[in-house]
């Protein structure tokens, strides 16, 4: 198990950049897959992106090009670079872990932190 903590959400413009992180307790850090999930009111809860115990990344279409996902297994954090926001980004955004391979249900994941809110406006 790892406890996830959240940190980075805010308020940006439309066309703005942010930059989330994700601290991890636990000393098995590097063994599990890392995943951003976001969710806006009244919908599901989706998959943004995900980075292996490898480096390897994934990203959800709609954000391809735009956001980047990184680990840095000696400081236990994973973060999200956001660029090139959009209102449709808006959403409380969400780190969580699992052991293995990255997957985009959030079913899949054991561990979650409390989120943080992300807000972009036009």
């Amino acid at each position: 198990q790892v406890q996830l903590v959240e940190s980075g959400g805010g308020l940006v413009q439309a066309g703005g950049s942010l930059s989330l992180s994700c601290a991890a307790s636990g000393r098995t850090f590097r063994n599990y897959a890392m995943g951003w999930f976001r969710q806006a009111p009244g919908k599901e809860r989706d998959f943004v992106a995900g980075i292996s115990r490898y480096g390897s990344t994934y990203y959800a279409d709609s954000v391809k090009g735009r956001f980047t996902i990184s680990r840095d297994n000696a400081k236990n954090t994973v973060a999200l670079q956001m660029n090139s926001l959009k209102p449709e980004d808006t959403a409380v955004y969400y780190c969580a872990a699992r052991a293995d391979l990255v997957r985009t249900l959030p079913s899949e994941y054991n561990d979650w932190g409390q989120g943080t809110q992300v807000t972009v406006s036009s």
